[in-house]
């Protein structure tokens, strides 16, 4: 066997039965390291001993298959899929190959032989996925599935809104919705509001990953703790409400399906009602409620809600509401979006200086302070000296401020007109010159011309062929020897020239046989001078 060629599994054991008839070692010890039992440890030490490191390579090494494809049919097969059968998918061409032209082939075998010739299958297949119907929860308000649903519900007679909607699992109702002129978390705390004021705290919430629900971004400290909690994240742990997040929109097929039925059902509602705003909206969606749940509703599994009732105690405004974190400064004044809040001291705590805060935005559009449980009332702080100057001189610079603003002016209509350039010299003509095929030739006459004479005077036109750049033949030849040898790989051999893997392959596979002829030839010519 010229040319063998071990695997590293082949090699060790080479090393081991040397170790074994130097007797550096028990066949019994031998074999366990083998990974054999120790009779077939003997079997490969007598074949090593009359064949030699032959014996350790497998006997059907560099032997034909017998069930390999013949020549003829795979290039007959090759033939007919770009000639007849051209845009037919693979697992059909198996059948019509079957059918029509009697050549019997599995649907992997074809798929393997069209693609080494460069012709995939013209549909892609997609990956299965397994689904199975969830079961609903047994009991009215132990999940609540919440969605958006962005739509022309006014169709033409008002703006697009977005329909904020809350489905219970278990009987399919919808306790509450509204619309809004966006999805946004306010309006997200105004669904919770009703909801929990009328029924009382869901066990569960089911969303979908927005970012009003869940921050996809790691911490920023790069620790190991859980990402940061969106607002509507820390109103649900706040309020003990397990948030559930869905991978699909099937996860949540019940509000997706809502969504269905209410784009169908209350745009129609809309139109008859004649509503054009969203308050208008708003009365009839809530008109439509209770008739949905009538005619959607399915029974409980258990009967009696799981909703759990609100604690007097827990002030609920102080909940739904936007909560940021400040720094109270030296002043006592925080900074929240744009606008300077003055903190007044009180019986317990003169100065609070220095001291953390809580900002809170309640939805009635109160914004109030929270020092270690205390509500504080701020007011907007007065404006400093440089704040005052710079409003003055804004007004003197704009005296218009103090009138009342001109009409504003119509608007200016562009008239483009067409210039006629006339050309002169060899392209000297009417019109574009690219439209007139004598003046067209002419300038690439003279372009070819131009670049003739930068080559002449030693200029570089374009950038220069890799197998004409100097000493690229030679720093080839050696990397085509290990590359032949297998002692480099591809990615290794394209480090090693500088260029990049698919141009390696390109060289490799296309009409640069010279480089290679003539790099074989210089090492020939070099081995003979030796």
């Amino acid at each position: 066997m010229e040319g063998l060629t071990l695997t590293t599994k082949e090699q060790n054991r080479l090393r081991i039965l040397n170790g074994v008839l130097e007797k550096y070692w028990l066949m019994r010890e031998a074999a366990k390291v083998m990974g054999v039992s120790e009779r077939q440890g003997w079997r490969i030490l007598s074949a090593y001993r009359r064949e030699g490191a032959a014996a350790l390579a497998h006997g059907n090494r560099g032997r034909t298959p017998a069930n390999i494809t013949p020549l003829a049919i795979q290039e007959r097969v090759i033939t007919l899929t770009r000639e007849r059968y051209g845009g037919v998918n693979h697992t059909h061409l198996a059948e019509l190959l079957s059918e029509r032209e009697g050549i019997m082939l599995s649907r992997s075998t074809l798929r393997r032989i069209l693609t080494e010739a460069g012709l995939p299958s013209p549909r892609r297949g997609h990956s299965a996925r397994h689904r199975y119907r969830r079961q609903r929860m047994p009991q009215e308000g132990m999940l609540l599935q919440v969605d958006g649903s962005y739509h022309a519900w006014l169709e033409n007679r008002g703006p697009q809104l977005t329909l904020l909607l809350a489905i219970d699992d278990a009987t399919g109702t919808v306790p509450y919705a509204l619309f809004r002129e966006q999805e946004d978390t306010r309006g997200y705390f105004e669904l919770l509001k009703v909801i929990i004021t009328q029924h009382g705290i869901p066990l569960g919430i089911y969303t979908d990953r927005d970012s009003i629900f869940r921050v996809e971004r790691s911490p920023s400290n790069g620790s190991k703790d859980a990402a940061p909690l969106t607002q509507f994240g820390r109103v649900l742990r706040e309020l003990g409400i397990t948030h559930v997040f869905a991978h699909s929109p099937e996860a949540k097929g019940r509000v997706e399906r809502a969504n269905g039925t209410f784009q169908d059902r209350l745009v129609a509602e809309l139109r008859l009602s004649g509503a054009n705003t969203i308050a208008e909206a708003n009365s009839v969606l809530w008109d439509f409620l209770p008739r949905f749940n009538q005619r959607f509703g399915v029974p409980v599994a258990q009967p009696g809600p799981a909703y759990r009732p609100l604690n007097p105690e827990l002030n609920l405004e102080g909940i739904l509401c936007i909560k940021e974190r400040r720094r109270v400064g030296r002043d006592n004044t925080v900074q929240y979006h744009q606008r300077n809040l003055q903190l007044f001291p009180d019986a317990d705590k003169v100065s609070y200086a220095g001291a953390y805060v809580e900002i809170q935005e309640r939805l009635d559009g109160q914004i109030l302070a929270c020092y270690q449980g205390k509500i504080l009332t701020p007011q907007d702080a007065p404006p400093l000296a440089a704040t005052l100057r710079a409003q003055a001189n804004d007004i003197l610079s704009y005296p218009a401020l103090w009138k009342e603003p001109p009409p504003p002016k119509p608007p200016r209509v562009r008239r483009w007109r067409k210039r006629n350039r006339k050309w002169v010299g060899p392209l000297a003509g009417e019109g574009n010159w690219l439209d007139d095929p004598v003046r067209r030739n002419k300038h690439r006459e003279l372009t070819r011309a131009g670049m003739e004479r930068a080559r002449q005077a030693g200029k570089q036109i374009g950038v220069l062929p890799l197998k004409e750049r100097q000493g690229f033949a030679e720093r080839f030849a050696p990397i085509l020897a290990q590359l032949e040898q297998k002692a480099i790989t591809r990615k290794q051999a394209a480090k090693e020239l500088g260029i990049a893997s698919p141009t390696l392959k390109r060289i490799l596979d296309s009409d640069l046989t010279t480089i290679r002829r003539k790099s074989v030839a210089d090492v020939e010519r070099a081995a003979l001078v030796v």
